[in-house]
């Protein structure tokens, strides 16, 4: 009896700890790249097939900046990077299907890209689009962020 009241209350404490923890805003990064002939980098997600600025989840003990660099190199093969203005930070809990994640997105100035994405479970493609070939709209709610990097405007929500 004693065993099973110990695991219950463990049980219990563990899936406690768990909603708190996984119930926090996921931090994220995004690229609204370009190069110096105004070729906007976007990738073409594997989960839906969409185009969408590149970027990603911050690893645990990143900063913002090396996580913008490691996203655009590992999603697009972009090395050569010099990062711009915040576009925006973005953090309406429905954007994301997934969770809710607060995304902040950096205006760059990159070179092409040089080799294609290193993990095409996540990526299937990189591709520098003229500002009249966009897509309409972005996966994961990334519209309004291109938008604003094309735009000037700076958000913060």
């Amino acid at each position: 009896m004693k065993l099973g009241a110990l695991a219950l209350g463990a049980s219990t404490l563990v899936r406690e700890v768990a909603r708190h923890v996984l119930r926090r805003p996921v931090v994220g990064v995004a690229a609204a790249a370009h190069t110096d002939d105004d070729r906007w980098l976007l990738v073409r997600r594997a989960d839906s097939g969409e185009w969408a600025l590149p970027g990603g989840t911050l690893e645990w003990g990143e900063t913002l900046e090396r996580g913008v660099l490691r996203e655009l190199a590992e999603e697009a093969g972009v090395d050569e990077v010099a990062l711009g203005r915040l576009v925006g930070a973005y953090s309406r809990p429905d954007r994301d299907p997934r969770f809710h994640a607060v995304t902040i997105v950096v205006e760059a100035s990159i070179a092409p890209p040089r080799r294609p994405p290193s993990n095409p479970v996540e990526i299937l493609e990189a591709r520098l689009f003229a500002r009249n070939e966009l897509p309409r709209s972005l996966s994961h709610g990334m519209t309004i962020m291109l938008e604003d990097a094309l735009s000037g405007t700076t958000r913060f929500e």
